[in-house]
């Protein structure tokens, strides 16, 4: 007796179901997806009961006829695809042939539709997967389709459907991810015949400001490039939006919804430094891409997809979110409260950029860095061996007149006033700007720049040693010893000429311009401290985490005392920098207070 068998077509039906259809969401992504692909220009969804008792999608795309409705029901039945050769450019949200017969398999199917080449449209009712009843029927070109009862013959998966607040968020979603990949469209959306979303078709701007607000709008950043063979455009949202979930992000893909870790990874490392650790960007990207080099035909859901070159796709992406935060000015404003004047509980605004400030040069030219970081500044010089002050101011004020005659003529015409600085508690820096006042935390701000330069010798094998009249020998542990010789080479590279001496001993020749004489040992070992935390917290390359590591522990410190010239140097060389705005730790560099926010706390009447 032979135990193999073939199931029974109502068996099989159920089984097949279960991975198309997982919950009422399911239903409501198969059908809008068939309306668009159908070309329809207004869609209306309606459920009831969170989609368990009534799911209705009505299109006006181009219908079908008769023989065409009872087609669509057969499995494996499309007419997107006929060929195998078209699943290598599927350029339709489906294709699979499998929705509807999923669909009517587990519920009652209702379906009114008219092709423009019939007088009349056609009705028919599937229970079950059997047709029960069909019908000519008087209505207008376009689709009427309900799904009614779901899992009313699979009653184990029916008691598996979460509450109705938890279906319908799963509903809500998949519409708003639809209606934003397609903004040119109508769209409805009817719960228990209460009006949720009217959306008319707009733009994509205009979308999203319906969706999460005018000021949720102030807060993004445009992304726009082209490579290869791939374009990329969106918008993603300021590092002080972040969230502590994944909530709002999406990628489509040839404007389908996908779900692609790789390239969400891409993103959250262009983000790099910009993020507190847990928080997670806003971000909404379409990849545009040749069909041929995608596979879409990964899973029934069609969440999934495979590229033909990875590498390509990641570095693309990464590329095109790093330019775009590069390029624009996200550091935070703030807002005090109006029942406390505590700077501790302020809250994080909209960026924005003082295109005539005096730094506003600097921002908009970060290239200056590489050419201003291989230079020896007054600030840097106040760290080095040179004590003499005098020699320093002479130095700043020499630096500071180098500016070009362009560069003045520039801050003239924008009217700047000369620029005043002053240091609270050694601490911060305070200096006016156009639009209020901009604080800035001294530390931070150096640790930024040397972070960017450390990285810039790194990758550029740029190395700037100064030599030590006298080398030292140093004594050290073994496991130090041996993650110094471990990192020795990339070491050179930011200024520490280091040779072994015996089994456990170092000599130091020379040191980066940065560290005092009599600090060469005391920074070393921090720097080899603080890169075996790094090393054991973040899975960061090795020239980033020793960047990282030099930076924090070379840089100025709170409660170390600045004169106004360096102040000034510091705030030049910080704007110098790709990105100015956070510490390679993520925390904010400045914030700025503007002057209608003083206003408004005086009392005075802001025009």
């Amino acid at each position: 007796m032979t135990k193999i068998r073939v199931l029974p077509e109502n068996i099989a039906s159920k089984i097949a179901a279960g991975e198309v259809v997982q919950r009422p969401e399911s239903v409501v992504k198969e059908l809008m997806e068939n309306s668009l692909d159908a070309e329809a220009n207004n869609i209306s969804v309606i459920i009831k009961n969170a989609g368990k008792s009534l799911i209705q999608i009505v299109d006006d795309g181009i219908g079908m006829s008769r023989e065409d409705a009872r087609l669509a029901f057969n499995r494996h039945s499309t007419s997107k695809i006929s060929e195998i050769s078209d699943l290598d450019r599927i350029i339709t949200l489906g294709f699979r042939g499998e929705a509807l017969y999923s669909i009517s398999a587990v519920a009652r199917v209702e379906l009114k539709t008219k092709d423009s080449e019939s007088d009349l449209g056609y009705q028919l009712i599937i229970e079950g997967g059997k047709l029960i009843e069909e019908s000519s029927y008087s209505c207008e070109r376009g689709t009427n389709i309900s799904a009614k009862n779901l899992f009313f013959n699979v009653p184990a998966r029916r008691n598996f459907l979460k509450s109705n607040a938890t279906e319908f968020k799963h509903i809500h979603d998949t519409f708003q991810r639809i209606a934003l990949s397609f903004p040119d469209k109508r769209f409805n959306f009817i719960d228990d015949d209460k009006l949720i979303f009217d959306l008319p078709p707009s733009s994509l701007e205009k979308r999203l400001q319906y969706f999460f607000g005018e000021s949720f709008m102030e807060s993004l950043i445009p992304v726009h490039d082209e490579y290869e063979s791939i374009e990329i455009y969106g918008y993603l949202g300021a590092p002080h939006f972040a969230k502590k979930n994944k909530g709002i992000q999406f990628i489509y893909l040839n404007n389908r919804y996908v779900s692609n870790k790789s390239i969400a990874h891409a993103v959250y490392r262009g983000y790099e430094h910009l993020l507190e650790k847990g928080e997670y960007p806003f971000f909404l990207l379409f990849l545009k891409i040749d069909p041929a080099k995608i596979d879409v035909n990964v899973h029934p859901s069609k969440l999934e997809v495979k590229f033909d070159d990875d590498q390509m796709i990641y570095s693309s992406v990464f590329s095109a979110v790093k330019s775009a935060l590069t390029q624009s000015d996200i550091s935070p404003a703030i807002e005090l409260r109006r029942d406390d004047f505590n700077i501790e509980k302020t809250k994080f605004k909209t960026p924005f950029v003082d295109q005539n400030s005096f730094f506003a040069r600097e921002i908009y030219n970060p290239k200056t860095f590489e050419s201003r970081s291989t230079k020896s500044t007054p600030l840097q010089q106040r760290f080095t061996r040179s004590e003499n002050k005098l020699d320093i101011l002479e130095q700043t004020k020499n630096l500071i007149q180098a500016f070009t005659a362009d560069e003045i003529a520039t801050e003239q015409e924008a009217q700047i006033p000369t620029r005043t600085v002053w240091q609270l508690h050694n601490k911060y820096i305070i200096t006016p700007i156009k639009t209020g006042l901009m604080i800035i935390d001294q530390h931070i701000a150096h640790e930024r720049i040397l972070y960017e330069k450390a990285l810039h010798s790194l990758e550029n094998a740029l190395p700037f040693s100064q030599q030590l009249l006298f080398p030292q020998t140093i004594e050290l542990s073994r496991p130090d010893f041996d993650l110094i010789m471990e990192l020795k080479d990339l070491l050179f590279k930011i200024g520490f000429d280091i040779k072994p001496f015996g089994k456990s001993a170092i000599i130091i020749q020379g040191i980066p311009q940065e560290i005092k004489n009599g600090k060469e040992r005391e920074i070393l070992l921090e720097i080899l401290e603080q890169y075996r935390e790094y090393s054991q917290t973040q899975m960061i390359n090795e020239k980033d985490n020793l960047a990282k590591s030099f930076s924090c522990k070379t840089a100025i410190k709170a409660g170390d005392p600045l004169s106004e010239k360096e102040m000034l140097s510091l705030i030049d060389n910080l704007f110098a920098t790709e990105v100015p705005y956070v510490c390679p730790h993520g925390r904010p560099v400045f914030i700025k207070l503007s002057t209608d926010e003083l206003d408004r706390r005086f009392g005075r009447t802001v025009k």
